[in-house]
């Protein structure tokens, strides 16, 4: 018999039913009772756990306005976090650097980087690889939607300690 543990999901989250059951383990694990956690299932898989199939529609992630020019909506697996990002015209997102190596897809509309001592331009339908820990700033020459892809994912984004980011631009 497989065991089971409440989750409860977040108010005003996609997955906010109350409480629910989840199964917690395969069959004939043996384990002991786990406590009661909070979970964000459509978006956010915390801790060491097992790879899980999932079918997220965007529409069902809430946007978190960072900024009047900027809003985003991620997903984060076990390994990677897709991100969707959309920026108004003239919108900067300031220098920084992280331990995350970066792929950005413009979907629609353009942004200029500054990364390695160069200007490159990223128009609809280009990708924009960027190692780890290499500084670079954007700005959106036009309204622009991007998906970015980090691995691993981005700590500092889930946790909201992404102060460059926050605030008026």
């Amino acid at each position: 018999m497989m065991s089971q543990r409440r989750i409860k999901a977040l108010p005003g989250t996609p997955d906010y039913t109350g409480e629910r059951k989840v199964h917690s383990m395969a069959m004939g694990a043996k384990k002991k009772a786990s406590k009661k956690a909070v979970a964000l299932k459509s978006t956010v898989i915390k801790g060491k756990k097992k790879a899980m199939l999932r079918h997220v529609p965007w529409d069902s992630v809430p946007v978190e306005e960072l900024n009047p020019l900027l809003g985003r909506h991620f997903i984060v697996g076990q390994n990677m976090m897709l991100a969707r990002v959309l920026m108004k015209k003239g919108c900067i997102v300031p220098e920084h650097s992280h331990v995350n190596e970066q792929l950005t897809y413009i979907l629609e509309g353009a942004l200029k980087f500054w990364i390695d001592g160069k200007e490159i331009v990223v128009n609809a339908g280009e990708v924009l690889t960027i190692p780890p820990h290499m500084p670079h700033r954007a700005e959106a020459l036009a309204d622009t939607v991007d998906l970015d892809v980090f691995n691993p994912p981005r700590a500092d984004w889930i946790n909201k300690t992404d102060k460059y980011l926050r605030g008026k631009k």
